[in-house]
């Protein structure tokens, strides 16, 4: 028969040996136990997913951002890393696609073609999750939020 035991805080098993009187000695040693079974014990949850960052990688052929209207895409990098490595990133993704099979008869050749058709696990490879195949609008803002008429009335 195998058991299936929920996580329990350790805090919390010697808390209940105290309120049920177990002798402090034997509480020690079976708190210790349990510490020692726990650094034996292999890890089951296996890879811990990674912590990421959102990045917007604006489309800017001509270098001329002031008031143009941008567009881009939206990817995710891993949270300790430098967003600036983020479109060498796609770069070895195309490379990687275009050593395939598919990408021999349809090569990549553009940002924008990577993020189309580059599958997830070629990019995943390369630590850059694509969230949005076709490029989206970047708006501007001036970071500030109006204060309205009816809230100054109030105060």
């Amino acid at each position: 028969m195998v058991f299936i035991m929920a996580k329990v805080d350790i805090e919390l098993v010697k808390r209940v040996m105290e309120r049920n009187q177990v002798d402090t000695k034997v509480m020690l040693q079976v708190i210790e136990d349990i510490h020692m079974e726990m650094d034996n014990q292999p890890d089951e949850e296996g890879e811990k997913p990674v912590k990421k960052q959102f990045v917007f990688l604006a489309s800017d052929p001509h270098g001329e951002l002031e008031g143009k209207d941008l567009i881009g895409w939206v990817l995710q990098i891993p949270e300790e890393d430098s967003p600036g490595l983020t479109e060498e990133r796609l770069f070895r993704s195309a490379y990687e696609f275009n050593m395939t099979k598919k990408g021999r008869k349809l090569p990549v050749r553009t940002i924008a073609e990577v993020c189309e058709n580059v599958s997830q696990k070629i990019s995943k490879e390369q630590k850059v999750w694509i969230k949005t195949k076709e490029p989206v609008l970047l708006l501007r803002t001036s970071n500030k939020v109006p204060i309205l008429a009816a809230s100054k009335e109030k105060d």
